[in-house]
């Protein structure tokens, strides 16, 4: 489900960051690289009912970045797995990527905000259909998401279209993996 519904997000927008918004600048990919949480989406038809969701990144051996998506649909207690590419664009340092699902289509991956530790992230797609709280923990405090969703709104994202994602410990761990 994850990868054949990321078609539509890669052949719609391409690379492109939202009107009005700036990628973060020196952004360093390797402290980007491991496991982030999902903590709060946009819904779209690729993670349509999707919990757990983590993304987990690693050197390619081309100098791009792997990406495993993964989430859990926990009403019918099936895993989605998706694998994917993703390369730098734009100017070096700034925290934009294209990935790609499938083949030669890309979609942008624009890191708008970014903890000083690489602990949290506030990503968009191509536009402003597509955004992503994402945190190195399953939990993220409640101060830091506010400010997240607040960040987002001034950016003049439809924030209340964001739900919260299931990372809690019962639902989650008996599908955990390492990446």
């Amino acid at each position: 489900m994850l990868g054949a519904a990321l078609l539509p997000l890669g052949l719609a927008a391409c690379t492109g960051i939202p009107q009005g918004t700036q990628p973060v600048d020196g952004f360093d990919a390797e402290r980007y690289l491991g496991r982030w949480y999902e903590i709060a989406r946009f819904d779209h038809s690729f993670e349509e009912g999707l919990d757990c969701v983590t993304a987990d990144y690693a050197r390619r051996d081309d100098g791009g970045i792997r990406v495993i998506n993964r989430g859990v649909d926990l009403d019918a207690g099936e895993v989605d797995v998706a694998e994917g590419k993703a390369y730098p664009i734009g100017e070096s340092g700034q925290g934009r990527l294209k990935v790609s699902f499938f083949g030669p289509f890309y979609a942008g991956y624009n890191v708008l905000a970014l903890a000083d530790d690489y602990d949290w992230a506030l990503v968009a797609g191509p536009d402003r259909d597509y955004l992503w709280i994402l945190s190195r923990t399953p939990e993220l405090a409640p101060d830091t998401y506010r400010d997240l969703v607040e960040r987002a709104e001034a950016l003049d994202f439809p924030v209340g279209e964001l739900i919260e994602v299931e990372q809690g410990e019962t639902a989650c761990a008996p599908w955990r993996r390492e990446s």
